[in-house]
């Protein structure tokens, strides 16, 4: 039997591909008897940070290709994605608590899935290790032991506010430039009240700040306050952007605040872009000077918690195999990977790679044109810098520059990596 210690996206995609290729199963997973510090659900592949996966453009964004992909290689995340999204324009946007249901739905009506509720202390003597960046004490210490320990960054997650707390007459409905079925509810300022927030909010109070240290924050998840104490103007050119959006009387807002329906019943929103670690009474105050939001109700605050990852360069093959140990896999965050799509992704490698190797066949990493190659070739890759790696252009292998067009150049990327995913699906799958 094959052991899988981690049931977030990356373990249960494994566990799902091993499952359905007949394999015998023990996901194995500390809750409900234990809860990480942002965990909070007692289902499998539990959503923390966010309701969204992100751009569902497959011919215009690497994360969008990147599911394409997924879904050609038979993700479990991704068709429970499908079955539970909620409406987010451009992006992939879920129910979380249906998403999650969904997924341990799916897990536990396979009879070779094993699901165990225990907390892990040491490494299995082959599986697949997908704990997340916040993997527990005990195992990481015994990770460190091994393996030299891990790096680590400070992740945040975003408010949620009720939606009968919302003040509408103040908000208007319009997704940037329009593409969408007006998934966004939107929060204008004026210039005044933009710059009220940005003074309030950079002066407020931080919870536990002297555990932190402005190197260990990762740039893909920088706090809303942080990135405001990088100039008055600097929320407006990136999170509270105006560029796209129209008031009523066709002039563009000063400033935006942009909330996202958190579930499919649409009683609640997040603040979409707003991760932060102020205390809670000073994300109430805050956040409520966002005239939309002066009555707001908060359903959860946003938390900030350290995430840990492997220096996989030196440890990791591009197969996330351990380099001292062939049949000890890594997948998730905790390989370097950045993001839900991404983790789910890398765990669906593993477990591609893990039955391969139960079978007694090579490991075959697909092709550095594909964004699922070049992301697992990218943590394996020297690299004395190493930091997590979203989905991303700049990682796939090159093409097409003398294409000027860069929507047009993107569009060949895409379809040259779904050719490149197929060919990659015969060859693996192949009398299997």
């Amino acid at each position: 039997m094959i052991q899988i210690v981690g049931a977030g996206l990356a373990g249960c995609e494994a566990a799902h591909f091993l499952a359905a290729k007949g394999v015998e199963v023990e996901l194995i997973d500390m809750k409900p008897l234990k809860f990480s510090p942002a965990h909070t659900s007692e289902k499998l592949c539990e959503l923390v940070c966010s309701n969204s996966l992100k751009s569902d453009d497959v011919y215009g964004n690497a994360c969008g290709l990147l599911k394409e992909e997924m879904r050609r290689l038979g993700s479990v995340t991704m068709a429970a994605a499908a079955e539970t999204r909620v409406p987010a324009g451009g992006a992939l946007a879920v129910d979380r608590e249906k998403f999650s249901a969904r997924v341990t739905e799916i897990l536990k009506s396979f009879p070779n899935i094993h699901i165990v509720s225990r907390e892990v202390v040491g490494l299995p003597l082959r599986g697949i290790i997908a704990t997340g960046p916040l993997t527990a004490d005990g195992l990481a210490e015994a990770i460190g032991k091994e393996y030299g320990g891990g790096l680590h960054f400070f992740d945040a997650s975003a408010p949620i506010v009720s939606a009968e707390s919302v003040d509408f007459s103040k908000t208007f409905t319009q997704d940037r430039y329009g593409r969408g079925t007006g998934d966004y509810v939107n929060c204008p300022m004026t210039r005044e009240e933009y710059e009220t927030f940005v003074r309030e909010l950079t002066g407020a109070e931080r919870a536990a700040l002297h555990e932190f240290e402005k190197s260990e924050i990762f740039e893909g998840c920088m706090p809303v306050e942080v990135m405001a104490a990088r100039g008055r103007d600097t929320l407006r050119f990136g999170t509270f952007k105006p560029v796209g959006l129209t008031l009523a009387d066709g002039t563009r807002p000063y400033a935006v605040l942009q909330l996202r329906k958190e579930n499919e019943e649409g009683t609640s929103y997040n603040l979409v872009g707003c991760q932060t670690n102020l205390k809670f009474g000073e994300q109430r105050r805050v956040f409520s000077l966002i005239p939309a939001l002066a009555q707001a109700e908060f359903l959860r605050y946003g938390v900030m918690h350290r995430n840990t990852y492997l220096h996989s360069p030196d440890i990791l093959n591009a197969d996330f195999s351990a380099k001292n140990d062939p049949m000890l896999f890594f997948a998730g965050q905790m390989t370097g990977v950045e993001g839900y799509v991404e983790s789910a992704a890398s765990g669906l490698m593993a477990g591609i790679h893990l039955w391969r190797k139960l079978c007694g066949k090579a490991s075959v990493v697909p092709p550095a044109t594909t964004v699922i190659g070049a992301l697992s070739r990218y943590i394996a890759a020297p690299n004395r810098d190493f930091q997590p790696m979203n989905a991303n252009y700049g990682v796939l292998e090159g093409g097409f520059e003398d294409v000027r067009d860069k929507k047009e150049r993107r569009r060949l990327l895409a379809e040259r990596s779904l050719a490149e995913i197929e060919a990659y699906k015969n060859l693996m799958f192949e009398n299997s």
